[in-house]
């Protein structure tokens, strides 16, 4: 029961330090920040899960920050990027071949500022990002690794991942089974690289691909739709629907491309280390 207790340990403390944390933003700024679209909310979610991961691991634990992939040598600069990119390139070669395919278009909306609404996408979606990795892929994550192994750890958080999805907008079987893949590929990211700041990365670089660079919705939630968006012709089995790209199959494709990557690299990583 040891494991488990320390799971809920950890989703105990992290969901009252949030809920300190609003009261005390709502005291000094009003109600309106605790909104969960606004940048202030998703600042603050962060903040708790991190609070929440230093007590389990450093004071209760005592590990390392390495032991959930936080550690000095997981923030390389190289490790990064490789997230970012891996990340980002995955959505946006399913998008623009849903595009080149004739199975998306292009349609002109408002005109606004491009780099305004990139940036406050960004601010948004990064945070946003990072909490759902140190929630799913963080302290929760290396407890089932290190008790269970990895695999459990892959397929438990991945499962949990999606169905945590299961209430946005427009979410029905096809999208969560396509979350879930998203977690594999997230979590597989996080074993070959042993970096969290990698698989935040990529959750981060996906997200703002599309919100801040297509303007399509982001698991079922509208981005700001400033001078175009694109919107889904084909079926939606394919295309994702109002869900957005990463709930069809194009992307589903395209994940289980880089989980195999992924697999072989961290076994690569395995055997050197052994």
């Amino acid at each position: 029961m040891r494991p488990l207790g320390l799971i809920v340990a950890f989703y105990i403390i992290c969901f009252v330090v949030l809920g300190i944390l609003e009261v005390v933003a709502e005291l000094i700024a009003g109600p309106k920040v605790t909104n969960s679209r606004e940048a202030l909310f998703q600042w603050l979610t962060l903040a708790s899960a991190l609070i929440a991961t230093w007590v389990m691991l450093r004071r209760v634990e005592k590990l390392p920050w390495s032991s959930v992939g936080l550690g000095r040598e997981a923030l390389a600069p190289r490790t990064v990027v490789s997230g970012t990119v891996l990340g980002g390139f995955t959505i946006g070669l399913a998008t623009l071949l849903l595009l080149a395919g004739h199975l998306m278009r292009i349609e002109t909306t408002k005109q606004g500022s491009w780099w305004g609404q990139a940036g406050a996408s960004a601010f948004v979606l990064l945070p946003a990002a990072f909490f759902e990795e140190l929630l799913m892929r963080g302290y929760a994550f290396s407890v089932i690794r290190r008790y269970a192994g990895w695999r459990l750890a892959l397929i438990a958080t991945s499962i949990v991942f999606g169905l945590l999805h299961a209430g946005n907008q427009g979410a029905d079987a096809e999208t969560i089974l396509a979350v879930t893949v998203a977690g594999f590929f997230l979590g597989m990211l996080l074993l070959a690289t042993q970096s969290l700041y990698a698989a935040g990365a990529a959750h981060f670089a996906w997200n703002w691909v599309m919100a801040g660079g297509f303007h399509i919705a982001v698991s079922g939630v509208p981005s700001g739709d400033v001078d175009y968006r694109m919107v889904e012709t084909g079926p939606d089995w394919l295309t994702g629907g109002q869900w957005g790209p990463e709930g069809g199959l194009a992307a589903v494709a395209l994940m289980f491309v880089a989980i195999f990557y992924l697999y072989g690299r961290y076994l690569r990583h395995m055997e050197w280390k052994a």
